[in-house]
Parts: structure tokens; sequence; C-alpha cells
């Protein structure tokens, strides 16, 4: 005779073969509740919440909160490598919108400017965006500069956003905060990952439409942590900065 638990975790794999991106914890739940109304939502919800344990030949977890069949794993990867490795929309035509949001909306700088390009001509690269912080003439307590860098990508490949966020560490050599911007469209099992380790290592996540350089809707996932840089880097970057207009 098959069991509850056998009912519904055979029910979860069933549908999960026909769910190629996967489906999120709550969500898979709802959908066999709907199935088996006879069976406590508390039990089935605990049931599934093992389905990888128990099945670990049937179900994985590519992110958090989310079930995928193992069938789709290698596919999902060759498909996100090859199927979504186009640059799409020129990154350049984000970076003044994103300088905007960082004044306007996240108010995390008194001015922000485009950079890109190679202005610093070293093999560590040049923030898309980089920002300053001052303390207004107003300012009961003062503080220091703060110096704010970005990297924006359109490509939302595997590959593209384990680079992005290697040149985003390498920011904050230089930099008190750093961003890494990425789209929308990355899989939720890269987006996860990318945000875990912006977490661990301090790094502010913003999620962003790389179709719609007109109005990308900007949104924070994760803050930057306030880490002091090397000052020897600090200041030899910021030199080569004077005559953009940032430090006017």
């Amino acid at each position: 005779m098959v069991t509850k638990k056998e009912k519904v975790q055979f029910k979860a794999v069933e549908i999960l073969r026909k769910r190629k991106r996967g489906v999120k914890y709550a969500r898979l739940g709802r959908i066999i509740q709907k199935i088996f109304p006879e069976i406590q939502e508390g039990t089935i919800f605990a049931y599934v919440q093992q389905l990888d344990q128990v099945m670990p030949n049937e179900v994985y977890r590519p992110a958090r909160g989310v079930f995928r069949h193992t069938s789709f794993r290698e596919k999902d990867t060759k498909l996100e490598e090859i199927g979504k490795s186009k640059m799409g929309i020129e990154e350049e035509k984000f970076y003044k919108k994103f300088a905007d949001y960082l004044v306007g909306d996240l108010q995390e700088c008194t001015r922000a400017i485009p950079l890109g390009g190679k202005i610093f001509k070293d093999k560590w690269g040049t923030p898309d965006v980089i920002g300053i912080e001052r303390s207004k003439p107003t300012d009961v307590i003062k503080h220091e500069d703060v110096l704010i860098s970005a990297e924006i990508k359109t490509d939302a490949s595997p590959t593209a956003l384990i680079t992005a966020f290697g040149q985003t560490c390498a920011y904050k050599a230089f930099s008190h905060k750093a961003y890494i911007v990425i789209p929308k469209s990355a899989s939720e099992e890269d987006t996860s990952r990318i945000e875990s380790l912006c977490l661990i290592f301090g790094i502010g996540l913003i999620l962003f439409d790389s179709d719609n350089p007109e109005d990308p809707k900007f949104s924070i996932k994760t803050r930057p942590v306030k880490t002091e840089p090397d000052m020897f880097y600090l200041n030899q970057y910021a030199a080569e900065l004077v005559d953009s207009g940032l430090f006017g």
C-alpha cells in the first residue's frame, strides 16, 4: 500500500519532470495540496522539504527554495552557456541610467559618473560607473569622502557573471563600496549564487532589465558593506579621476 509520504513525493517528482526551470518549494507544496486535499498542509510541506534528501537521483536544489528534476541539470548548464552568451544591448547604454539611480533612488552618492573603457589603463580594469558621497555643508556630523564603484553586465551567461564578480571584487581595493549589476534574465541558480557571494564579500547586488535601456527598472537585492580600501590604490585612482570632474 502506498503511504502518504510516497504519494506526495512521487507526485512532486512527476510535476518536476515537466518543469525545466524547476518549482519553488512553496508553490510545489500548494500544487500538491490541491491534488491531495485530504492530506494536511503541514504534512505535505514536510514531505516536500525532504525531496532532495530522500530522492537525490531524481531531485536537486539549483538555488535556495527551488527544486528541479535531475534530468535538467546538464541540459540547463549547456543552454545557459550557449543561449545566454549574447551581449544583447551595449552595456554603455545603461551607465548614465545607473549613475542617476545611485544618486537619485539609492541616495548612495552626491555625484556619480559613467566611466567604462580603460581610463585607469591597468589590467585590473575600470568600473563602469563611479560615484562619491560627500558630507553636505548642512550636515551636523561630517564624514570622509566615500568612493563607490559599479560593474554592469548585460551578458547573463554564467561565465560573464563570474568575470563581473571578479572585477567587482578588484574594485574594492580602491572603493569603500562596490556594486555588481546583472540582468534579471540570469538564471535563478546563477542569481542565487551571486547573491550568496555578495553577502559574503559585502558587495551590493542590483538586478535590471537588460533589454530596456530607457527604463532598466533597477532593483536592489543586497546592500554593499562599507569597508576601508587600500589607501595606496585609492589615492592612485583618485589622482587619475581628477580630470573627470568627479572630485570637483
